[in-house]
């Protein structure tokens, strides 16, 4: 056989061996079930994670395509409704915003617009100690204790949980706390609770006449703190009382016990009056 005839056998070998798979690929794509197209509909995100109280603009937000059938109630797709509006609660990155991040439209922004009606805020005093080491964060819950120092000798310190279960909604003079880490501590010198008005008196009362503490609580405990509170006496027990009497040992008399007898009475002294010349004496009888 010649060099041509080779090469037009080559040539129809290779063309055979490309009609046979492509017509096995064919056969599989066939075979494979139709895939619908997804329908995907605007939404509105953080662009970065946004803190309590920012003011929404066009660098903290951005438009991204989401599945039309898993949306999230209350998100937006335009980004102009959600400008200038004030954050109630901390967003992550990439999470749609939604009615219930973001304050009313006139309401604007920072920390007056994210206290839910009938409730207020009320910042107290801390310091590294009583901020549990800097661990009391915006989010966290804490119990809040008094101590109030006794004013009088008969009086006794005491030591009480005065409100509970109450959330911390910022951490610091100012609630901009981006620059701390997960997890880590954040030294601060005033807390701001979210409290009924009731309770914020209670928590100003007990902040006027003694000392404050706070406690941190696991956030799923959401029972109230129930305690009788503590006194002075109480670290140490109650006063040791009298000795009770020895009883006798069985099979033995007890010894009788001898009557103590009375001092006698003191006898009375009689004197006379002795005049010898002009020296003038008392003497005692005997």
């Amino acid at each position: 056989m010649n060099r041509n005839n080779r090469t037009v056998l080559v040539l129809a070998i290779a063309v055979l061996m490309a009609g046979i798979a492509s017509f096995g690929v064919y056969k599989v794509i066939a075979g494979m079930p139709a895939r619908q197209a997804v329908t995907t509909v605007d939404a509105v995100v953080a662009a970065h994670p946004l803190r309590l109280g920012t003011r929404i603009t066009k660098d903290h937000v951005k438009l991204v395509s989401w599945p039309a059938d898993s949306q999230v109630p209350g998100a937006y797709s335009k980004i102009d409704d959600v400008l200038e509006r004030g954050v109630t609660s901390p967003v992550s990155e990439n999470e749609p915003l939604t009615d219930s991040k973001l304050a009313p439209i006139e309401a604007g922004a920072g920390l007056p617009p994210s206290i839910p009606d009938g409730m207020r805020a009320l910042s107290v005093k801390v310091n590294e100690v009583v901020g549990v080491a800097g661990f009391v964060v915006p989010g966290t819950r804490v119990d809040v204790m008094a101590t109030i120092a006794s004013r009088k000798q008969d009086e006794q310190s005491t030591t009480r949980v005065v409100v509970s279960n109450v959330q911390v909604l910022t951490a610091g003079t100012r609630y901009d706390q981006e620059k701390a880490k997960d997890g880590e501590a954040i030294p601060s010198t005033v807390v701001t609770l979210l409290v009924t008005p009731e309770d914020a008196e209670r928590v100003t009362l007990a902040a006027t006449e003694g000392h404050l503490m706070l406690m941190l609580r696991n956030p799923l405990d959401v029972a109230p703190t129930q305690t009788t509170g503590v006194r002075t006496a109480g670290l140490f027990g109650t006063q040791p009382s009298a000795p009770a009497p020895s009883k006798p040992v069985l099979g033995r008399r007890a010894r009788p016990v001898a009557p103590i007898a009375a001092p006698p009475a003191p006898v009375p002294r009689r004197t006379i009056e002795a005049i010898r010349g002009a020296k003038r004496t008392e003497e005692v009888i005997r």
